[in-house]
């Protein structure tokens, strides 16, 4: 189904968050007339009626699939949902946002996955592409939809776009000209069921990559799908310049960003410039305040145990007091336990404190259950001494307690401002 067949065709948009709405705007631009559904009944869709959008909150109705001749599946809503699954049944095309952006969008793409490391990844090459003096833009799971640049994005820009498992799901002909896997941890296993699936899911980024097409993956990475060129990279790899922020999995990241480049032609002048400049993102061992010579890092976006364990790696010579905890993804913290050093401590938050708590005490890492935020950075603030690091790194997801990991780590970044 091109642009040109989405002309009076009927989609059901599946999700109305940011996703959502970019998608049903960009079919509405195509001629189709689009019905919107999401089960919050208080979303606010003023924007999307006014659009011409034909929107339905609440109770899903297997009724509004009649007549419908593709889904646009929002990346926050399950496979198994009665919409996406009833469409299925009935053969009806289902696709992911960026499915439906890659389809409507000519420019060439970057694609950015893997487990830990994409946001921060893809960004620097965001800023590689602009210290090229390169015409790019930035999309897909840093929070700007892949849809919402048709109509606007020049032609002749790469997208540099990170690609998360839930916006893999349903794709069917995305095809990165560069493709970038990071790594692949244990992660999301309560939406994929197992870390193979997870895995298979993830790789689909390759899937239809030909041989002109090239394919950045770890230096010990086993078999990828597709055939495009291989190209590996390693934290030990020689770079144009050392980057600017810190921690050996940065370095891992800068490595990948160096290999995706010079695929793409850019010269090691333009990547070195970068890499020495680029200041990183928001939630991502993002220094917040140093108080009294105690600093305070933000590093919400670790959302499973692997990220926090980086997060650990990168202050090897300071003593942590680490805030824990949230929604567990069904993961070991055995692994996280051992992660801590002798002087290190933990505050523990949200739904996973108890099952984390557990872990620690049988390696005797010392911990507090806090259970909030506040109390937990009180406590880490009232324990930390000059040389010392006050590390939110939770290992866990936020939507027990926070709308989503950013809300989380501007309330951190608040109750550290309020410290006296």
């Amino acid at each position: 189904m091109s642009r040109f067949e989405l002309v009076g065709r009927r989609a059901l948009v599946v999700g109305l968050a940011r996703s959502g709405v970019a998608a049903a705007e960009a079919l509405l631009a195509q001629g189709a007339h689009v019905v919107g559904f999401d089960r919050n009944e208080a979303l606010d869709a003023g924007r999307l009626r006014d659009g011409g959008v034909e929107v339905h909150l609440g109770r899903e109705e297997e009724t509004l699939l009649q007549g419908i001749d593709l889904v646009v599946k929002s990346p926050g809503v399950p496979g198994e949902t009665l919409l996406v699954a009833s469409a299925r049944a009935r053969s009806v095309p289902v696709w992911s946002e960026i499915e439906l952006g890659a389809r409507l969008l000519p420019n060439p793409i970057l694609g950015v996955t893997g487990t830990n490391g994409k946001t921060t990844t893809t960004e620097l090459l965001g800023a590689v592409f602009r210290s090229a003096r390169m015409p790019v833009e930035v999309a897909g799971n840093v929070g700007r939809p892949l849809t919402s640049l048709v109509g606007s994005a020049s032609p002749e820009a790469w997208v540099v776009c990170e690609l998360s498992s839930f916006q893999l799901e349903d794709v069917e002909t995305l095809r990165p000209r560069v493709a970038v896997l990071l790594n692949l941890e244990p992660d999301h296993l309560d939406r994929h069921g197992s870390f193979e699936a997870y895995a298979d899911v993830k790789l689909r980024v390759f899937e239809r990559q030909g041989a002109e097409d090239t394919a950045v993956v770890p230096r010990a990475f086993g078999s990828i799908p597709g055939a495009a060129r291989r190209v590996t990279f390693a934290a030990a790899d020689e770079l144009p310049a050392e980057p600017l922020i810190p921690g050996p999995h940065n370095r891992e990241n800068a490595a990948a960003a160096t290999a995706a480049a010079r695929a793409v032609g850019i010269d090691d002048a333009a990547i070195g410039e970068a890499l020495r400049t680029f200041e990183g993102v928001p939630h991502r061992i993002e220094l917040v305040r140093e108080l009294r010579g105690v600093r305070y890092v933000n590093d919400s976006k670790a959302t499973n145990v692997a990220a926090a364990l980086r997060a650990l790696a990168s202050f090897p010579d300071a003593r942590l007091h680490v805030i824990v905890g949230g929604r567990g993804k069904q993961e070991s913290y055995a692994p996280l336990a051992a992660g801590f050093k002798e002087d290190d401590s933990a505050y523990l938050i949200g739904e996973a404190a108890t099952e984390i708590a557990a872990a620690l005490e049988l390696s005797e890492v010392p911990f507090t259950l806090a259970r909030e935020l506040d109390v937990a950075l009180a406590g880490a603030a009232a324990a930390a001494y000059a040389g010392d690091v006050v590390l939110l790194s939770p290992a866990c997801a936020s939507f027990d307690q926070f709308r989503d990991f950013e809300a989380r780590g501007d309330a951190f970044r608040a109750l550290v401002q309020e410290l006296a």
